[in-house]
């Protein structure tokens, strides 16, 4: 049988959250969604806000930016780049693609097809001999260097929002859909994908499939905050066992989820790395 939520909402104060306080991983395959069977015979949880529209996916931008370069001004991120000491290599861009997890190969393998005169081609030979590994063998300050500049043009930026929507973005919010989630779980399930890669475990679809082992999504009939509790529960123990830092679920998308904002309506207060942000 599949577990209840938690969901202890006068039981668990945001207090009890707080005591917490204190950057992609695997990639691969995706997981079915529900039948459309199931999806018309269930209710659809609450289904409220899209976060693909474009105030919205500004919004989501933010919170992600608070938690993943301690900013909420996303568009100031394009030329950030540096080795975070987390064994992925390079984390650069607006998601923290990575030089370790693939992603960031093929952001420059897609935009050399399209402009083969840009400063970051001649890299390309390197990121392919590193991709896998945290190494900096032939890369090192005239990659960075070559990134920073690149970023400064608009055909570059465009490429990292374009590899954002297509590997992160829009797969995470087509999966949200078919669960029956509203505008927290789609934001819920890209937070994940960013952080975790698209993948089997410990990727989003590894996740979501252990998730789904214990709850029934709201497409399936199962109640949304209680499914969603579950969710950061089991990607929780993947980021602890990562000895990664879980603020971003236990001081923002917890507090969310127990404030019942299942639309991720503003305004917002959260809190990550003990840094208070907020959103009207």
């Amino acid at each position: 049988m599949k577990r209840a939520g938690r969901l202890l909402f006068a039981a668990v104060p945001l207090l009890a959250v707080t005591a917490y306080l204190l950057v992609p991983a695997g990639k691969a395959e995706k997981a079915d969604g529900p039948s459309s069977d199931a999806r018309a015979s269930a209710p659809a949880g609450s289904g409220e806000g899209d976060l693909a529209s474009p105030e919205m996916k500004d919004l989501a931008q933010r919170i992600v930016s608070s938690a993943e370069n301690s900013s909420l001004d996303w568009r100031a991120q394009y030329d950030y780049i540096e080795d975070i000491d987390d064994g992925r290599g390079y984390t650069a861009g607006i998601i923290g693609f990575t030089t370790g997890t693939h992603d960031l190969l093929v952001l420059v393998e897609r935009y050399t097809e399209s402009r083969p005169d840009n400063a970051l081609a001649r890299f390309l030979p390197a990121l392919r001999e590193v991709d896998g590994s945290d190494s900096h063998k032939g890369l090192g300050a005239a990659f960075t260097a070559a990134w920073k500049a690149e970023a400064r043009t608009d055909a570059f930026r465009r490429a990292q929002d374009s590899e954002r929507d297509r590997v992160y973005f829009d797969p995470a919010v087509r999966a949200a859909k078919r669960d029956g989630l509203g505008a927290l779980g789609q934001f819920i399930y890209y937070d994940a994908m960013v952080m975790h890669g698209p993948g089997s475990d410990p990727g989003f679809h590894g996740i979501r499939a252990r998730a789904v082992a214990e709850a029934d999504t709201p497409a399936e009939g199962g109640d949304e905050k209680a499914y969603l509790d579950i969710f950061l529960d089991v990607r929780r123990g993947t980021m602890k066992s990562e000895k990664r830092d879980t603020t971003r679920i236990d001081t923002a998308q917890r507090r969310f989820l127990y404030d019942g904002n299942l639309a991720l309506e503003t305004p917002l207060r959260w809190k990550v790395y003990g840094t208070p942000y907020e959103l009207d």
